[in-house]
C-alpha cells in the first residue's frame, strides 16, 4: 500500500507561492539561496532516496521538468529516475523520463495508485492537488518546512475543506536560521472524549487524555 506524503515549503502565514522567486510573484524568493543551507539539500536527497514515486500537479511538473533533466549529481539522478505521475487533463506526451499523465478522476486515480505502489508517493508543491487530496482524506503524512517570514499575500497551501482535518505532530526539528521542519500525520479515528472516568476506569481515562494531548 502506498503512502501519500505532502512535502512543501511554506511561510509562517501559510503561503506556498513562488518560494524560489522565478514565477513573477512580487513577494517571491522567500526561501533564500538553498545552496547556503546544506541541511535542506540533505533533506531533499533523503526524501528522494526514500520515495517510490512523485505525484505532481501540471504546473509543478513543468517547473521541475524544465530544470532537473539537464542536471547531474545524486539528487538529480534520483529525481530523473523516479516514476512521476502528473494529474492533468491537458498535458500530452510529457518529456521528463518515467512520466505518466493521470487524466481520469483525481480521487480514483490516486486511490488506485496507492493500492498499486508500495512505499512513499511524495507530492512536492502542487497546492491545488494537495487541497483535493486533503479534502478526500488521501494524505498520510505532511512534511512542512516553515520559513520564518510573513508574506501577507499569495496562494496558501490549504484551502476550504468540508470538515476539520485533525493532525498529530510526530516529529519536529530546526534547520539553519530558524526554519522549522514539522512532520504530521492525520488523526484518522480520534478517540471520543467522555464526560469523566467511572470508578473503575481512572487509569484508562488518564491514558486516553495523554493519547490526545490533554496530558501534556
Amino acid at each position: 500500500m502506498g503512502k501519500i506524503v505532502i512535502s512543501d515549503n511554506v511561510s509562517l502565514d501559510g503561503v506556498i507561492q513562488d518560494p524560489a522567486g522565478d514565477e513573477g510573484f512580487k513577494r517571491g524568493g522567500w526561501v533564500g539561496l538553498i545552496k547556503d543551507l546544506p541541511e535542506l539539500n540533505q533533506l531533499a536527497l533523503d526524501e528522494a532516496l526514500g520515495a517510490e514515486a512523485l505525484l505532481l500537479g501540471r504546473r509543478t511538473y513543468e517547473w521541475l521538468a524544465a530544470r532537473w533533466p539537464s542536471r547531474s549529481g545524486e539528487l538529480a539522478d534520483r529525481l530523473n529516475g523516479l516514476p512521476k505521475y502528473i494529474v492533468s487533463s491537458t498535458l500530452e506526451d510529457p518529456d521528463w523520463n518515467n512520466s505518466t499523465v493521470l487524466k481520469g478522476d483525481v480521487v480514483d486515480d490516486v486511490s488506485k495508485l496507492k493500492r498499486e505502489l508500495d512505499g512513499e508517493i511524495v507530492v512536492p508543491a502542487s497546492f491545488r492537488l494537495v487541497r483535493t487530496l486533503m479534502e478526500h482524506d488521501l494524505v498520510d503524512e505532511l512534511r512542512l518546512k516553515i520559513f520564518p517570514v510573513v508574506l501577507g499575500a499569495g496562494e496558501r497551501l490549504f484551502g476550504d475543506t468540508s470538515d476539520k482535518k485533525p493532525m498529530r505532530l510526530i516529529e519536529a526539528q530546526t534547520i539553519g536560521g530558524g526554519i522549522a521542519f514539522l512532520t504530521y500525520e492525520p488523526v484518522r479515528d480520534p478517540e471520543p472524549v467522555s464526560d469523566g472516568p467511572g470508578p473503575q476506569d481512572k487509569r484508562g481515562a488518564a491514558h486516553n487524555r495523554a493519547a490526545i494531548g490533554e496530558g501534556a
